[in-house]
């Protein structure tokens, strides 16, 4: 046990974890989209959750020997599956609609939509001048990225509220998670979550009941495999464990980074068009967040400096 501790705090596993949170955060959106060609919207999230679920369980079985049901271990599942189903089921049906890049940048939000409900529920933190500077700058790229197409009708638009619901679905549940305050191992959280979505997305298919494909593309099995293992588990794993053990402005560095990557690869693999006023969003976007994020800090320093040579 203390050979395995020691392995945790080695500071090339904590490397190694950040490049692969980079790595599965910036391909997964362009693999929703595969996943989905040729399967479905419905069929193709129910196989992902449904595949990463057992594996999920049985490990956290192996390792733990249990699944914890306590009653405050319940309440922090129950959040977990407010992402893990009313955050992906808009983003697989967005994903039919806008670009496996623009569903990164969106996402690229979360920090920002999240840090306000921290403070407007659980008075995590609080809402700076420079924080609502940053808020605005991030509004203000989804405004440049809405004048592509105002129609309310269009499915552009509606892939775009799709993904933004999704990110609201997603920071209502970690704003739940951290008010419970209760420590669960990452493995047993994402397996606990799994196993409480399951029911949700099975109700789902027999309410839709998709039209079962003749034959399954190859692309669309490997991507379900990939969201399956390396997005639903190996992802939310390496994640957590870096939130233990790095300040939380390093972690959520990642939301800058992932962005740009994500644009690039549905560039280069899928085809995908990248227009100056997606480009020109993301920007206000990504300069939203970094305001949001280290514009304090930053500020800060500038006064500092300034008082120095002032005085």
């Amino acid at each position: 046990m203390q050979l395995i501790e020691q392995f945790k705090e080695n500071r090339w596993v904590i490397v190694v974890a950040y490049l692969m949170v980079v790595l599965i955060w910036s391909t997964t959106p362009l693999t929703i989209k595969w996943s989905s060609e040729g399967v479905g919207v419905v069929l193709g999230l129910m196989l992902r959750m449904f595949v990463a679920a057992i594996i999920a369980i049985l490990l956290a079985l192996l390792v733990y020997g249990k699944i914890s049901f306590r009653r405050d271990t319940v309440i922090v599942y129950a959040a977990s599956a407010m992402a893990m189903y009313g955050g992906m089921m808009p983003v697989y049906w967005g994903a039919q609609h806008i670009s496996s890049g623009l569903i990164s940048v969106i996402f690229g939000l979360s920090p920002m939509v999240t840090g306000y409900l921290a403070w407007r529920f659980i008075q995590e933190r609080s809402m700076t001048p420079v924080k609502i500077v940053g808020a605005l700058a991030g509004m203000l790229g989804l405004i440049v990225i809405f004048s592509k197409e105002f129609s309310l009708h269009s499915d552009y638009f509606q892939g775009v509220i799709a993904v933004l619901l999704a990110v609201v679905l997603h920071a209502i549940s970690a704003v739940w998670i951290k008010s419970v305050r209760v420590d669960v191992p990452a493995l047993m959280l994402v397996a606990g979550g799994l196993l409480f979505t399951l029911p949700l997305f099975l109700v789902t298919y027999i309410i839709v009941m998709p039209e079962w494909p003749v034959m399954i593309p190859l692309k669309a099995i490997a991507s379900i495999l990939y969201l399956s293992v390396i997005g639903s588990i190996v992802g939310f794993v390496c994640y957590y464990f870096l939130l233990k053990r790095l300040h939380t402005s390093t972690v959520a560095l990642i939301t800058l980074i992932t962005p740009v990557i994500a644009l690039f690869l549905g560039y280069l693999f899928n085809n995908e068009v990248i227009s100056r006023s997606l480009l020109l969003g993301a920007s206000f976007v990504l300069l939203g967040l970094g305001l949001h994020q280290w514009g304090d800090l930053l500020l800060v320093r500038v006064l500092k400096r300034r008082k120095y040579y002032m005085g």
